[in-house]
């Protein structure tokens, strides 16, 4: 216990007197955080969906349909700044000029039904168009529930209109056209960016493993020659040069976090506690990675820094640093690829809360670190185990 605990000690002072360990695991992705959001803040604030400029028909079968007049109340409310449209309420004629002078993406006009009248076709075109349909099916669902009811008689009128009530408010809690702006939240590069940075500096741990595992082999250090003739355990030497490795790593990590979240204003959203949780899990997997690697390869330290940060910046392309399309086309064309990457791993956990409304597919990814980490360190200990030198 007294080996394992010098050990420890030691690997942390160790991992800390390095100027290259420092740079790569905590200034590198701070450099490398603070560009991407110099590119990609602009990008994100051109790409908000903006308020459609739309126009109403003001006629009588309009103001006769409470459906659509409460519907783009709420959808154009002033006092809502996620509010969807900009509605003018005009004569036949007013909405017709607007539509040719381009004040306006499209014009409804309520006849027999409902009619949605545009320039072009688009994504604001096809937003009016959806939102017209909407109202007009839960208006025809709830026409028919009234005529249901009413078909079969009026035996108590009190509990009639009371359950007919119930009804209706349950067709509209399902079916009513709510649409709001979050395109502000949801198309966002920058936190695109950010994730598959986190999985980089999570892997670039790889780096403290690499070097401290090099520490405790014989034909690498000195240290390591005193280590091999020792009677300590190999498995307890791994366990202490990940355990300190671990303890600097975070250090790194919790400094990216401090620094894009209070000094470059990222908003991780409502689960920052699991985004560390995932985080923590794959920083795991990139110190176990690395002292993998550390053990396996019979060569020097500087080869095995090159091919540990070349293995993370070919996970972190993969899994969508250079382009979100790369990691949508390995995953529809060689899918097995990013179930073995690890940065493909935390990057979807990143986006399975990002983008789902439960966790199955988060915890999978986070499951799936733990097992990789799990055979990187059995790797390890085999590979310490049947390792023997003639001479030291």
């Amino acid at each position: 216990m007294i080996n394992m605990l010098h050990n420890l000690k030691y690997t942390i002072l160790t991992l800390f007197r390095s100027k290259m360990l420092i740079f790569w695991t905590f200034a590198f992705p701070i450099i490398l955080g603070t560009f991407f959001n110099m590119a990609f803040s602009n990008i994100e604030s051109s790409e908000k969906l903006d308020i459609i400029d739309i126009a109403i028909v003001e006629n009588e079968n309009f103001k006769n349909n409470n459906a659509f007049k409460e519907t783009f109340k709420v959808l154009s409310d002033e006092q809502n700044e996620d509010r969807l449209f900009n509605t003018q309420y005009v004569t036949e004629e007013k909405a017709q000029e607007l539509l040719k002078n381009e004040q306006i993406t499209g014009y409804i006009i309520l006849e027999d039904e409902p009619k949605v009248i545009v320039r072009t076709s688009g994504v604001d075109e096809t937003i009016l168009k959806y939102v017209t349909e909407e109202i007009v099916q839960t208006e025809s669902i709830m026409k028919n529930v009234i005529e249901s009811k009413v078909s079969q008689g009026i035996e108590n009128p009190q509990a009639f209109y009371s359950n007919l009530y119930s009804e209706i408010s349950k067709i509209m809690e399902q079916n009513s056209a709510n649409i709001e702006n979050i395109s502000n939240k949801n198309l966002s590069y920058t936190m695109i960016e950010f994730y598959t940075l986190i999985a980089m500096t999570c892997l670039y741990g790889g780096i403290l493993g690499v070097t401290a595992i090099n520490n405790n082999l014989a034909n690498m250090s000195s240290k390591g020659k005193r280590v091999s003739m020792t009677p300590t355990s190999k498995g307890k030497v791994v366990i202490s040069t990940v355990i300190g490795s671990y303890f600097v790593q975070l250090i790194g990590l919790a400094l990216l976090f401090v620094f894009t979240v209070f000094v470059l204003k990222i908003d991780y959203g409502d689960n920052l506690l699991l985004i560390i949780l995932l985080s923590l899990a794959g920083s795991f997997a990139g110190l176990t990675m690395g002292v993998a690697i550390g053990t396996l390869l019979k060569t020097n330290e500087n080869m095995k820094t090159g091919i540990i940060i070349s293995v993370t910046m070919l996970g972190c392309f993969l899994s969508g640093m250079m382009g979100i399309t790369m990691k949508y086309m390995v995953d529809k064309n060689v899918p097995i690829v990013n179930k073995l990457n690890p940065a493909a791993m935390i990057t979807d956990g990143f986006y399975s809360l990002y983008y789902y409304d439960t966790f199955n597919r988060y915890f999978f990814n986070v499951a799936s670190l733990l097992i990789f980490s799990l055979i990187m360190i059995a790797i390890s200990f085999i590979s310490l185990r049947r390792q023997k030198y003639d001479s030291i």
